[in-house]
């Protein structure tokens, strides 16, 4: 791995920190500005900016190049993290729920650095490259969850408060190193994009887009509601914080050696892995107790199967566009993925308080049978002599 990979991979912990804290704050804010159901509400709000961000990614980087883009990404980034803090002071539930706009909006344009990083990357190693930057979630599972304890009471009429006034370093840090990463020009334009009917015909793309909507959909659904949940269990924010970056550590660590397992025993084999490990999930909240210990385990096991299933994803995506289509078809499978996302962060706090802690996990259990569908038909098409094509599998 070169340079440029190493610096976008810590650009992605720096970023990756900031929604880690958010997620350890957001669902029990929401139930003290709210008091209802709508706990989960800003994280769903965020969620829908993440997917709307492939919006403004598809048109910002082509036109102002990946540095530029995330730039702009970073500077949305702090507005979000300033009017979190806004919301908080003035007690205002509708305020916090807006900052969840900004927040998701430069999150999202950070997600396309694991992009960046395959374009900088070798050919043979752009799985590795893709695994590697996500791996930078490991040091933002640490950064993020360990702001929120050390700094939640800094000022006490106003919990959590200190937090947000702290965060925003964390992408003005990103911007500076984005300055001495060497990352593809602004895109020239080349006749009509792409029909985007041709786009959802390709199985490549279909089956990049099923496994990391299923890998994040899930994994947000139950993490969602953790933090909540321990609560209800008598379990504090420490704990709480230890729990989910005991999650973002099984999320992000597998990346220093997932793109080898893929190179090793492939992108299909490791995405069903990852599924089976995400039933792994749901069978410990659903059968075992409401110990510290089983939530640590529950949401590991779910981090892992995240990851290799966002990371399958992602490969196969690669394999997907044309050099002149990328962007358009990565903002695609990203305004989908996230879009998903975001239908989960709204419905995880609803169905936990109406339904119980039991359905909302169970409720994991078909889409993660529909992936397994899915892959396993890619898999079966690729390994037909007529259609086998060149892969970086």
């Amino acid at each position: 791995m070169n340079k440029n990979v190493w610096l976008l991979f810590t650009c992605q912990a720096l970023t990756n920190a900031v929604m880690s804290g958010q997620t350890v704050m957001a669902s029990l804010i929401g139930y003290k500005l709210s008091g209802t159901a709508l706990n989960t509400l800003p994280m769903a709000i965020q969620m829908v900016a993440v997917m709307a961000a492939s919006l403004l990614a598809g048109y910002a980087f082509p036109r102002f190049g990946r540095r530029g883009g995330f730039w702009l990404g970073c500077a949305i980034m702090m507005c979000g993290s300033l009017t979190f803090a806004l919301g908080i002071y003035s007690g205002n539930f509708v305020i916090y729920c807006l900052g969840a706009i900004p927040a998701g909006l430069g999150f999202g344009i950070a997600q396309h650095l694991r992009f960046a990083a395959a374009e900088v990357a070798d050919p043979h190693a752009k799985a590795r490259a893709v695994s590697l930057v996500l791996a930078g979630g490991v040091v933002a599972a640490i950064i993020g969850p360990e702001m929120v304890k050390r700094t939640n009471a800094l000022i006490p009429d106003y919990v959590f408060l200190a937090t947000y006034l702290y965060l925003p370093l964390l992408p003005v840090i990103t911007a500076i190193l984005l300055s001495f990463v060497q990352v593809p020009p602004a895109q020239k334009r080349t006749g009509v994009p792409v029909p985007l009917r041709t786009i959802f015909a390709r199985p490549d793309f279909i089956t990049a887009v099923v496994s990391s909507l299923v890998g994040y959909g899930t994994m947000n659904l139950v993490m969602a509601s953790t933090p909540l949940q321990m609560l209800m269990c008598g379990f504090g924010v420490a704990a709480s914080a230890d729990v989910i970056r005991a999650h973002s550590i099984a999320m992000y660590a597998p990346g220093f050696f997932t793109g080898r397992l893929i190179q090793k025993f492939g992108v299909h084999q490791i995405i069903m892995a990852g599924g089976l490990l995400v039933l792994g999930c749901v069978a410990v909240n659903v059968y075992r107790p409401p110990l510290f210990n089983t939530f640590m385990l529950a949401l590991a096991l779910l981090g892992v199967g995240w990851n290799f299933m966002f990371v399958g994803g992602t490969t196969i995506l690669t394999t997907a566009y044309a050099p002149e289509e990328r962007v358009r078809v990565q903002a695609t499978h990203d305004f989908i993925v996230f879009g998903s996302v975001a239908g989960t962060a709204l419905t995880s706090g609803a169905v936990q308080v109406t339904e119980g802690w039991t359905v909302l996990n169970l409720t994991v259990v078909p889409p993660v049978l529909i992936a397994f569908a899915v892959v396993g038909w890619h898999w079966v098409v690729r390994s037909r002599p007529a259609v086998l094509r060149p892969s970086t599998f």
